[in-house]
């Protein structure tokens, strides 16, 4: 197989989604990537994906993962998992820029292990939400 002085392969003219979005970092692993395909959180050109749904270049591809959507169009395809400078030739990110700070830190959390809200509590987040009482 031929290999580009970039470590891009050029012989390649299509790849599996899951492949080419772990190939190109998007997920950690290529495991990780084959659930979220799986658990409908990848589409393709608008259509959700299955994890051996090829990719060519020019198509759109969205990733919805921890909370924030990834928008990028393939570029190019790689089939290896390769350095982060060479992934980003392979792709053209469209995301929206995430929210500010403010916004963020603004929003309430419950801290980590402290069991279900009180009646009392949920009370307040419906009357907060603008949920009718029941």
């Amino acid at each position: 197989m031929a290999r580009a002085e970039s470590g891009i392969q050029s012989t390649a003219t299509q790849a599996r989604v899951d492949s080419w979005t772990w190939a190109v970092r998007l997920f950690k692993t290529r495991s990780a990537a084959a659930e979220a395909c799986r658990g409908g959180h990848v589409r393709v050109n608008g259509a959700t994906a299955k994890p051996a749904q090829p990719v060519r270049p020019g198509d759109e591809v969205r990733i919805r993962a921890g909370g924030i959507e990834r928008i990028v169009i393939v570029e190019r395809i790689v089939t290896k998992r390769v350095g982060a400078p060479i992934a980003a030739q392979c792709l053209i990110d469209r995301s929206p820029p995430p929210p500010p700070r403010e916004i963020v830190a603004s929003m309430p959390r419950r801290d980590r292990g402290a069991g279900r809200p009180t009646k009392r509590e949920r009370r307040e987040t419906d009357r907060l939400m603008g949920r009718p009482e029941h």
